[in-house]
């Protein structure tokens, strides 16, 4: 979340400086995923750009072809916010009590999370430590009004000296679904040396790039996400700036993530959960022919989509949305889908994105409700990676119709 002047195209690896990096998969030009314009609105000129992949074979890190100003991509009327999604919520308070119980936390040891958003995360450590967030977005006042002390501000070397004048270090910094958002990330790295005690620790989230290759996840690839890890990439970074990874596991938020924890060299004892994670890695992600293989996986996986979804409307039915993820954004422009072929898209009371529409598109995002009143053929389940959540609560509350779910492979259900 540091600040740019400008969309920059990658040509150096983000995290070693090496180039030339290889040309991976290319999903065409994209909006920003989360710049949703009121329902009825014209359309208009607006800015796309190019959603490359690129691979680099001696860090092994997988990054975005190009970095676009955050204040873009972020801005302060960012939609998203993390409490409306009950599997964070359970994931967080999960991270709480293996954080705890792993290392001590006294009550008056500070924790900071970079990219707090709406205070989910620190809500689990509120009252029983003393906490602080940062981000750029207004819904940061959200935290604040929950009583969650919140910097809006991108988290930068400057604002790091600042939080260390008037808070004091911490004993935890955690990064949670932002650490692969960041621009310059060594920078960002320092930053949080700065104001982490000589014996903290700082816990980060991220997608996980063997996840994403697995479950042919090609619609988390957008310009929010520069970088996608793997445990080996995130060890190279830690150690150029003598930290080291002391535990490491796989996660399941966002249908695939990696948990890190990385300490000041000696600090603290590296568990045993790191080297399977760097062992399983070896033969799956450091050789360029495998994620090219996913290429080619990503590619027919389009083609499968556009002909379901072909032979659903031939036969004149009708297909809502089920959620508006920013991972639905890539899905939709990627495979061609506009509001000829879905409808609408449904979002639950409260949504920031209601009454709103799909970037890129004059498909309209309404109340949930509209699916159990029209009763629709088909659901298209955007927010596929919680799809057996979502069919369960939808068939409860007494949805007829069927289910198409895009992900790993295009099915209906």
């Amino acid at each position: 979340m540091s600040k740019t002047e400008k969309s920059r195209a990658v040509t150096h690896c983000q995290i070693c400086d090496k180039t030339p990096l290889d040309s991976i998969l290319f999903l065409g030009y994209l909006p920003p995923v989360n710049d949703f314009h009121p329902i009825g609105e014209r359309p208009k000129e607006e800015p796309s750009y190019p959603a490359e992949v690129l691979y680099c074979d001696r860090c092994h890190l997988v990054q975005s072809g190009l970095i676009v100003d955050p204040k873009v991509i972020f801005p302060s009327s960012y939609p998203y916010t993390s409490s409306t999604t009950k599997a964070l919520r359970d994931n967080f308070a999960e991270l709480y009590k293996e954080c705890t119980s792993l290392y001590e936390v006294g009550a008056d040891d500070l924790v900071i999370d970079i990219g707090s958003n709406d205070g989910n995360l620190l809500s689990n450590f509120k009252e029983k430590h003393k906490v602080l967030g940062v981000t750029p977005e207004d819904i940061g006042k959200i935290a604040v009004e929950r009583g969650i002390p919140t910097i809006i501000d991108y988290f930068t070397k400057e604002l790091a000296g600042k939080i260390k004048e008037e808070h004091g270090k911490a004993k935890i910094v955690t990064a949670t679904n932002t650490f692969a958002h960041v621009d310059d990330v060594n920078d960002v790295a320092e930053s949080v040396l700065e104001i982490l005690q000589d014996d903290g620790i700082f816990i980060t989230e991220s997608h996980y790039i063997l996840s994403m290759m697995e479950m042919n996840q090609f619609d988390t690839i957008y310009h929010e996400h520069l970088r996608h890890y793997s445990l080996h990439s995130l060890q190279y970074l830690f150690e150029l700036h003598g930290m080291e990874i002391i535990h490491a596991k796989k996660i399941p938020s966002h249908a695939g993530s990696i948990r890190v924890y990385a300490a000041r060299k000696g600090k603290h004892p590296i568990l045993d959960t790191v080297a399977p994670l760097l062992e399983a890695e070896k033969n799956t992600i450091l050789k360029k022919e495998h994620l090219l293989e996913f290429r080619k996986r990503v590619i027919l996986t389009k083609l499968e989509l556009a002909s379901l979804l072909y032979n659903i409307k031939k036969e004149g039915k009708r297909i809502y949305g089920i959620g508006a993820p920013s991972r639905g954004t890539t899905l939709i422009h990627y495979v061609g889908i506009d509001e000829g072929i879905i409808d609408c898209t449904l979002e639950i009371k409260g949504s920031q994105k209601m009454d709103k529409l799909v970037p890129g598109t004059l498909m309209p995002v309404l109340e949930e409700s509209k699916l159990f009143t029209d009763q629709p053929e088909y659901a298209f389940i955007f927010a596929w990676n919680i799809a057996d959540t979502l069919v369960s609560k939808l068939r409860e509350k007494g949805f007829k119709g069927k289910f198409i779910v895009p992900l790993p492979t295009p099915r209906i259900i």
